[in-house]
């Protein structure tokens, strides 16, 4: 049997089969199945585009992972797959394609979609790119005043920063010197001031991301760095100084912008998926169009694991269908992120979005509401800092928590044993979380007797390794793209809407709401709940 994609996946035997693994499986340890099978790390890890992936520290054996593969198969996931690659609009409740993965397909391959050739699109789009970012980079492009730019300061909210602002710090090895870069997204006003700080309107060029030109955040931090730029400078400067990333022509030449500096995407990337579009113009200046090209030639690479690997050795989908195991059977709601390289240290917040705004939804795509859990939380930071904070619920809380240990071989700056220290860190994590430590060990230790309980680790937490030997463009682009297909393979499973969001949509237009009652100088709004007004209220007391 093979469902659709809205129909109920607890509906299906492999689920069925599944929940009686759980039952089987919930007197075995992760120690267990290491210890009875030495071999494990040869048939649970795999490798895929530049990254090893061992899942060996994870609670399945050979049946669990048997009825998983079932579970993809009875759920059509690799047709649903294959539907994506070719441009079908699986986006059901906006009725789009979900083409990411055309932003990183080769020049020479084609894609019809809509009477469109979308790949020669995007190339037309990085070409005018790629010349922009060489005129930035040799100093060609200059301010208003002739002088060249120094720093260049990318205005967006969510997707529209949390790509770049990863990339960029991820491959500050491999980026150009003497020009700073800067992402700004909150609408607090100090994140804008604080940007702006120690820079001068004449050699800064700030990128506005924003697809509408209208996003409320982007555009008023945008308005704000067009006031400290005209103030200096005059109306002038601002085609010298603001480029956009917009599909938006009229609001951005209103804004005073040459629409020859704007650089479009389209309606089948969605924000979090977007950071190899146009929105990544400013990772482009930061690393070069040549290195900006591995960056998505490595995310192709995964893209053609996970189009064409066999099942029981396809990465991402393995990735997908043990997140689904141990949110819906092993009933563990949350996923630590924890990369054991300092350039990754904003991968968990990119995993974040990524993540839990694909799936994070209660109601499958015909409107139904699941009866089973969808999206985990994802959250992490960099080991081994880690170690000296959280680490401690990790390994002795009373919740389970799955990690996802991301260790990188070779530093970009070695120093001495340093490197040596940080991956045997990440190791011993990746072992006492899973492996723990019984009384009978700590005893052994000559441990006294009223401290036994206290150093005792449970140990039984799952842990997944994803290594690669060094972080370079390529390799961050296929990393993006095995957390891109395997967030794919959960959603699809789980038959909701991966590509929506709109629970984000109802805040934006509450808020507005609420901005025209602060404008209008009313807490008694009949619209408000009490509680909102009472903190309205508070709120002109306070300002």
């Amino acid at each position: 049997m093979i469902q659709r994609l809205g129909e109920d996946p607890s509906n299906t035997p492999a689920w069925h089969d599944l929940k009686g693994h759980r039952e089987r499986m919930s007197t075995v340890t992760v120690r267990d199945l290491v210890m009875s099978d030495p071999e494990r790390s040869a048939w649970l890890g795999h490798d895929a585009a530049g990254v090893h992936v061992d899942a060996s520290r994870q609670r399945v054996d050979r049946e669990t992972l048997t009825s998983l593969l079932e579970l993809a198969q009875q759920r059509g996931v690799l047709a649903g797959r294959d539907r994506m690659l070719a441009g079908d609009r699986i986006n059901q409740t906006e009725d789009r394609s979900v083409l990411h993965t055309a932003l990183r397909a080769p020049r020479s391959t084609h894609l019809i979609v809509n009477d469109v050739d979308v790949i020669d699109e995007v190339h037309t789009v990085l070409d005018r790119m790629a010349s922009f970012a060489r005129k930035i980079r040799s100093g060609e492009w200059k301010g208003f005043t002739g002088e060249p730019i120094s720093a260049v300061v990318n205005i967006g909210i969510g997707g529209s920063d949390l790509g770049p602002a990863m990339a960029y710090t991820a491959l500050r090895a491999f980026c150009t010197d003497g020009v700073i870069f800067r992402f700004v997204s909150n609408v607090d006003p100090v994140d804008l001031a604080e940007c702006l700080r120690d820079l001068a309107p004449e050699t800064t060029l700030f990128i506005v991301a924003s697809k509408t030109f209208t996003t409320q955040e982007t555009m008023t931090n945008a308005q704000v760095a067009r006031q400290w730029v005209t103030s200096a400078l005059g109306d002038a400067a601002v085609a010298r100084h603001f480029v956009a990333v917009s599909t938006n022509a009229q609001r951005v030449a209103d804004f005073g912008i040459d629409i020859d500096n704007m650089f479009g995407f389209w309606d089948w990337v969605g924000g979090r998926y977007s950071m190899m579009s146009a929105i990544g113009l400013s990772t482009m200046i930061a690393i070069g169009p040549e290195q900006f090209s591995e960056l998505l030639a490595g995310a192709h690479d995964m893209d053609a694991h996970f189009a064409t690997a066999s099942p029981a050795e396809n990465v991402p989908l393995l990735m997908g269908l043990i997140a689904v195991w141990n949110r819906d059977f092993l009933d563990i709601p949350t996923t630590a992120v924890l990369p054991y390289s300092q350039f990754l240290a904003r991968f968990p917040a990119y995993l974040q979005q990524l993540t839990m705004e694909s799936n994070g939804k209660c109601v499958r795509v015909d409107g139904s509401r699941v009866n089973y859990s969808t999206g985990a939380i994802y959250w992490g930071e960099p080991g081994t800092n880690g170690q000296h904070s959280f680490y401690q619920l990790l390994h002795q809380g009373t919740s389970t928590i799955t990690s996802d240990i991301i260790i990188v071989a070779r530093s970009e700056n070695p120093q001495a044993d340093q490197q040596d220290m940080l991956v045997a860190n990440a190791l011993a994590q990746a072992s006492v979380l899973s492996m723990g430590r019984s009384a009978e060990q700590v005893r052994a230790d000559g441990t006294a007797e009223e401290l036994i309980a206290h150093k005792v680790m449970p140990g039984n937490r799952p842990v997944t390794i994803v290594f690669t030997q060094r972080l370079t463009p390529r390799t961050l682009g296929s990393l993006i793209a095995l957390y891109e297909h395997s967030t794919f393979v959960q959603g699809w499973i789980w038959g909701i809407d991966s590509f929506d969001q709109w629970g984000v949509e109802l805040g934006k237009k509450v808020a507005m709401g609420i901005l025209h009652d602060i404008a209008a100088g009313t807490s008694s709004d009949s619209n408000l709940d009490s509680p909102t007004q009472a903190s309205l209220a508070r709120y002109f007391r306070w300002r």
